[in-house]
C-alpha cells in the first residue's frame, strides 16, 4: 500500500487555520485584559470622586456648624437654644488647642455612607469659639445651647453641643436651674421624670454624672472638674473632662487678653481725671490668670478676686464695663 501524503495547499490551509485561532484566542485574552483594566480603573475613579465630594461634604458640614453658632453668641443674659439637623448619620467631632494668644477651636464631621464612615481628617478651625460636648457627638439631630461666660465681665458665650439620642435626667439641683433647663425646652434634658438608658445627673447622691454646687465640682469619668458658674458647670456635664479643660484653658487666655485691654482702659480714663481704682486689681488677675492652666486654677482665691473686682467696677464712678 502507497503512503499517503497531505497536500501541501491543505497543510498550509490547516496551519492558517491554526495561526487564526491562536490569534483569536490571544485576542480575546487581551481584549478581556483591557476591559478589566478599564473597569478598575472606572470604579477607582469613580470611588476616588466619591470620596473627593464626602470629603468635601464633611467640610462643608464643620464649616456650616461654626456659622449656624453665631446666632447663639448675641446673648447677654439668658440661655439660647438651637437645633441642627443633618440628613444623614453623622459624628461631630470636637478638637481644642491651646496654642497662641487664644487657642483653636476645631470641628471635623464624619458621616455614615453605604453603611461605613467616612475618613477625612479635614478641620475647620475657630479661634472665637468654645464648643464643650464629648470628644465626638453621633447623631442625625443635634440640640445646642449657650450661656454667656463673665469673669468678671463678659469673656465669650460658651456653647454645648449634645445629641437628640443622648438623653440626660437632672435631680436635685436648685430651683432656678431646673428653671433654665426647662425653659430651654430641649427634647433631650428632663427634670422630672427619668427616661431609660439616660445619663443620671445629680445635685446629691450616687449617679452617671455627679455635681457638687457647693464646693464647685463635677465628677464625670472618674475626674473631678472644677467650676466657677453655672456655665461652666455645663460645660462640664456635657463634655469629656479632656474637652473641659483645654477649653477652660482658652477661656483664661481670652480672659487674659480681655483684662489687659480693660488695664488700658483704665489709664485711659484716669488720663482724663477719671480713675477707676481697678489698675492694680486688674494687674494682679493678670497674674493670676497667666497661671491658670486647668479648672483646678478655679479655685476660692480667684474666684473671690473676680467678685471683688466685678463689685468695686459696679460701685465706680468711671466703669470700665
Amino acid at each position: 500500500m502507497k503512503n499517503k501524503r497531505h497536500s501541501p495547499v491543505r497543510s498550509a490551509s490547516s496551519l492558517i487555520r491554526q495561526r487564526k485561532g491562536v490569534e483569536f484566542q490571544f485576542a480575546w485574552i487581551f481584549g478581556l485584559i483591557v476591559g478589566m483594566t478599564i473597569l478598575v480603573l472606572a470604579i477607582y475613579a469613580v470611588t476616588r470622586i466619591i470620596q473627593t465630594e464626602e470629603i468635601a461634604i464633611d467640610a462643608g458640614t464643620a464649616k456650616e456648624i461654626g456659622v449656624l453658632l453665631n446666632p447663639l453668641e448675641t446673648s447677654f443674659e439668658s440661655a439660647q437654644t438651637t437645633s441642627l439637623i443633618l440628613p444623614k448619620e453623622t459624628r461631630i467631632f470636637n478638637g481644642c488647642n491651646n496654642e497662641s494668644y487664644f487657642g483653636r477651636q476645631t470641628i471635623s464631621v464624619s458621616q455614615k455612607s453605604f453603611n461605613k464612615w467616612t475618613d477625612t481628617d479635614i478641620e475647620v478651625g475657630f479661634s472665637n469659639k468654645y464648643i464643650f460636648s464629648e470628644n465626638f457627638t453621633e447623631g442625625k439631630k443635634f440640640l445646642i445651647f449657650s450661656k454667656p461666660f463673665e469673669f468678671p465681665f463678659k469673656i465669650t458665650d460658651v456653647v454645648y453641643l449634645t445629641s437628640s439620642e443622648k438623653k440626660y435626667c437632672f435631680s436635685g439641683m436648685e430651683d432656678k436651674i431646673k428653671e433654665e433647663l426647662d425653659n430651654l425646652g430641649q427634647d433631650n434634658i428632663f427634670t422630672d421624670e427619668c427616661p431609660e438608658n439616660s445619663v443620671r445627673v445629680c445635685f446629691s447622691g450616687n449617679c452617671d454624672i455627679e455635681v457638687n454646687y457647693q464646693n464647685k465640682f463635677v465628677e464625670k469619668d472618674s475626674e473631678i472638674m472644677q467650676f466657677s458658674d453655672d456655665s461652666l458647670m455645663y460645660a462640664a456635664i456635657f463634655s469629656s473632662p479632656k474637652i473641659y479643660e483645654c477649653q477652660v484653658e482658652r477661656l483664661m487666655m481670652r480672659a487674659t487678653q480681655i483684662s489687659i485691654l480693660y488695664s488700658e482702659k483704665a489709664d485711659l480714663v484716669a488720663s482724663r481725671g477719671c480713675n477707676s481704682d481697678l489698675k492694680n486689681e486688674l494687674g494682679f488677675l493678670i497674674n493670676k490668670l497667666n497661671q491658670t492652666k486647668n479648672s483646678e486654677g478655679l479655685n476660692d482665691a480667684l474666684i473671690f478676686d473676680v467678685k471683688d473686682i466685678q463689685e468695686k467696677n459696679d460701685d465706680a464712678n468711671c466703669k470700665l464695663w
